[in-house]
């Protein structure tokens, strides 16, 4: 791996020399979608999955107004707890303020996070701009060679996402087989067709599907879709549970890896 000098992912630690390969390039996939659709769910997955392979990766929880962190895991599963806020409120972000409020998950070394700790909203900390949202992207690919991004739904009133869905590499658009969630996904669509959101790089994602939802039922209602994440009992179970970096290990969840995995292969060729 390419590891870059005084970053959070370094290579001096000692006994560290095994099932490391050279990174093909930086990657930065912006997961975006109707809101439950399941993109904190999925982004979380493709970050553990990548983590766990050993690619160092870091986690982007971009939602001010409902903090996603205290959502996905225990506080004490973090090393510390820093804010995005702290890092948007600076007048110019550097790669030192962003590797300075990463967070880091004590079971995956190879993984860094960053979102709004519980309690914070937009309002806590000064309003930020475009430029600090693409100073902190730049630094992030700086960081890392694999960046998931968690965007929310509300692009419109969302500068740092609405940045991260123009910048990544590639987007995976989630949408649920479900009236409300086409009715919410076309009604932003019109925000998307412009030139800067480049479509070509945008995967449209049935989310949650049911096992009554026959493909040729959600190619009816969504079109076609690039893929298809299963519904998981287990994986509803770690959402209220508030713990998706638990290991998938039941019979109902092996469709939900499959999709991760494919998903992984496809955008970040691993």
């Amino acid at each position: 791996m390419n590891f870059l000098k005084n970053s959070i992912f370094s290579r001096s630690q000692k006994g560290d020399e095994s099932g490391w390969e050279p990174e093909k390039e930086n990657r930065m996939l912006a997961v975006w979608g109707s809101p439950g659709s399941g993109k904190t769910t999925t982004a979380v997955k493709l970050a553990a999955h990548l983590a766990g392979k050993k690619r160092d990766v870091a986690l982007l929880l971009c939602d001010m107004n409902t903090p996603m962190l205290p959502c996905i895991c225990p506080p004490g599963d973090l090393e510390e707890e820093h804010s995005l806020g702290s890092i948007l409120a600076a007048a110019h972000v550097s790669e030192s303020l962003v590797r300075h409020n990463c967070m880091t998950h004590k079971r995956f070394r190879h993984l860094t996070i960053l979102g709004m700790r519980k309690g914070e909203n937009e309002y806590t900390y000064p309003p930020y701009e475009r430029t600090q949202a693409e100073e902190l992207l730049s630094c992030l690919r700086e960081i890392a060679p694999y960046i998931v991004i968690d965007c929310g739904s509300h692009i419109a009133n969302d500068i740092l996402s609405a940045i991260a869905l123009m910048e990544s590499d590639a987007v995976l658009r989630l949408v649920n087989c479900d009236l409300k969630s086409i009715s919410y996904l076309s009604s932003q669509l019109p925000l998307l067709r412009e030139s800067k959101w480049d479509a070509e790089k945008q995967y449209k994602v049935a989310g949650n599907v049911r096992p009554n939802e026959a493909s040729s039922h959600i190619e009816q209602v969504l079109g076609s879709v690039a893929f298809q994440i299963p519904h998981s009992e287990e994986v509803a179970a770690q959402v209220l549970e508030g713990n998706l970096f638990k290991e998938l290990s039941l019979k109902d969840s092996r469709g939900f890896r499959k999709s991760i995995d494919a998903i992984t292969r496809e955008v970040f060729g691993c």
